[in-house]
């Protein structure tokens, strides 16, 4: 968006998609009109929108004086809602990595992916506003979302909105339309096998999972062609449903995972009200919502990695696109072997 010609029009656009669905959420009218999330948001700048400047690592240890609140993370097909408050939070790698670690905001940031960040107050209905601080990466796609709730800390929302207000309110942010650039895939034949199954069978720690791609060059799909035998198994792709309805009846804990190349945010718990919706299946819990696009699942693997404290299972759920959707495991904590409900629940599901 480069002209007020263009953005006029984009406005009237907009302003006619929400007349005629006036339950579509921004994100699923940025991709109807095509163009970004950021976009649409930008045409209330100065209104209900505020621009934000200054350093994001900053902005979420602000986040703590908001009190109890809302963070959203999510992807093309799964959204992942946490409530608790912001604490506990550190950056390493000269910033670029950080974490929250905490019983209900259990966060993992990509800082080299945060580029926008704005304070929005959302017109829900009539009688409700959601205050919020939305993250932007530079295609103009939300990597992260913070909304207050009813017992959040409103006057602290004004103090950092005032804290980090950027000057300019008025110009639009051109946002980044190159077509992605994705890196060459090396073809099976070409990648030291035995090594590999080696590496996967001496893993010690789950978190040594992606150092092990990245050293053989093997995406994650190719990994679960790759695997030494007896530690992938191929699922059908309703075993996501089923696994949690079993979650949920069996009252098994389990940790799942949403991420995108900004954040990853985690449940770590048990799951109760599983509700199946017009081609989503939600958890719809009073601490955590998840909503799953099913049309969007490609692929379910279950997949077994060694650690210190024995074998870890897990349940990856991808795209068409090899891109991870949603991943769980049953709870667990380093020195702490894994849950025997979670691998009996895993063993039963479908394939």
């Amino acid at each position: 968006m480069t002209t007020a010609t263009t953005t006029t029009t984009l406005q009237e656009q907009y302003l006619q998609l929400k007349q005629q669905k006036p339950q579509l959420r921004i994100r699923d009218a940025a991709i109807t009109l095509g163009v970004s999330e950021l976009e649409l948001l930008e045409l209330n700048l100065g209104k209900n929108v505020t621009r934000l400047s200054g350093d994001c690592k900053e902005m979420l240890k602000d986040m703590k004086q908001l009190g109890y609140v809302m963070a959203l993370t999510r992807n093309e097909y799964a959204v992942h809602e946490r409530k608790g408050v912001y604490d506990n939070i550190s950056f390493m790698a000269e910033g670029k990595m950080g974490v929250a670690v905490n019983d209900d905001i259990d966060l993992r940031f990509f800082m080299m992916h945060w580029h926008h960040a704005y304070a929005a107050k959302v017109v829900a209905d009539p009688k409700r506003t959601l205050y919020s601080f939305q993250f932007f990466n530079a295609r103009g796609h939300a990597v992260h979302k913070v909304y207050l709730t009813a017992q959040s800390e409103p006057e602290a929302y004004n103090t950092i909105v005032n804290k980090y207000r950027a000057n300019d309110q008025k110009s639009f942010t051109i946002v980044n339309n190159h077509p992605v650039v994705k890196n060459e895939i090396l073809s099976d034949d070409k990648i030291d096998v035995t090594a590999f199954q080696q590496h996967w069978l001496g893993l010690q720690d789950t978190h040594d999972f992606f150092s092990m791609l990245k050293k053989y060059q093997v995406t994650r799909t190719q990994a679960m062609r790759l695997a030494p035998e007896g530690y992938v198994r191929k699922l059908s792709n309703d075993a996501i449903v089923q696994m949690l309805h079993l979650a949920s009846e069996r009252q098994v804990p389990i940790m799942v995972f949403v991420g995108n190349d900004g954040c990853i945010q985690i449940h770590t718990g048990k799951v109760n009200k599983i509700v199946p919706m017009e081609g989503w299946i939600n958890v719809m819990d009073p601490k955590f919502n998840l909503h799953l696009k099913l049309e969007g699942i490609a692929a379910i693997w279950e997949t077994r990695k060694p650690t210190k404290d024995g074998i870890v299972t897990g349940i990856e759920v991808f795209d068409a696109e090899g891109e991870l959707i949603v991943y769980c495991f049953g709870k667990r904590k380093p020195g702490i072997p894994e849950l025997q409900d979670w691998r009996d629940l895993v063993n039963e599901l479908i394939w």
